[in-house]
C-alpha cells in the first residue's frame, strides 16, 4: 500500500490482515486524495468500522470523516471536518459543526492542520480514557 504521494505505507502487514483487535486507538489522516482512497478501500473501511464497533477511541481530521461516512458510523454523532464535508456528514445522519475540535464518545475530529494543537491535545485525552460505548454501523 502506498500513500497519496506514492510513498510506502508504514504498515507492516497487508490491510486485509489488520484488525481493530490489534490496536488500542485509531487516527485517520486528512487530505482530499488520501481520504478518498481510504474510503474506497473495503479493508480500510472494515478496519475503521471495527474500531467503532469495539468502542475504541479515534482521531479524524480534515477530509478523514469521509471514511466514517463510508463505514456507516456517523449517525447520531456530532463532528467537524473540512467544511465541504458538512453535507455528506448530515446526509449520513451526523451533526456537523464548525469548531476547532469536537469530541463525541471517544471520536475526536478537527477541520484542518490549523487545528492540530487542539486536535492533538484532545486525542491524547480520548486515547487515555480508552474505550467508550460501542457504536454499530448507522
Amino acid at each position: 500500500m502506498t500513500s497519496s504521494r506514492a510513498r510506502p505505507s508504514p504498515w507492516t502487514r497487508p490491510s486485509a490482515k489488520v484488525s481493530a483487535d490489534d490496536y488500542d486507538a485509531l487516527i485517520v489522516p486528512g487530505g482530499t486524495v488520501g481520504a478518498d482512497k481510504l474510503r474506497g478501500n473495503a479493508d480500510a473501511v472494515r478496519l475503521i468500522r471495527g474500531f467503532f464497533q469495539a468502542g475504541k477511541p479515534a482521531g479524524v481530521i480534515c477530509h478523514g470523516p469521509w471514511t466514517l461516512v463510508e463505514a456507516g458510523v456517523v449517525r447520531g454523532r456530532t463532528l467537524t471536518s473540512w467544511p465541504t464535508l458538512a453535507t455528506d456528514i448530515r446526509n449520513a445522519g451526523g451533526t456537523w459543526v464548525d469548531q476547532e475540535v469536537v469530541t463525541d464518545q471517544g471520536l475526536v475530529t478537527s477541520r484542518s492542520p490549523r487545528d492540530l494543537p487542539a486536535f492533538c491535545a484532545k486525542i491524547v485525552e480520548a486515547f487515555a480514557e480508552g474505550r467508550h460505548p460501542a457504536a454499530g454501523p448507522s
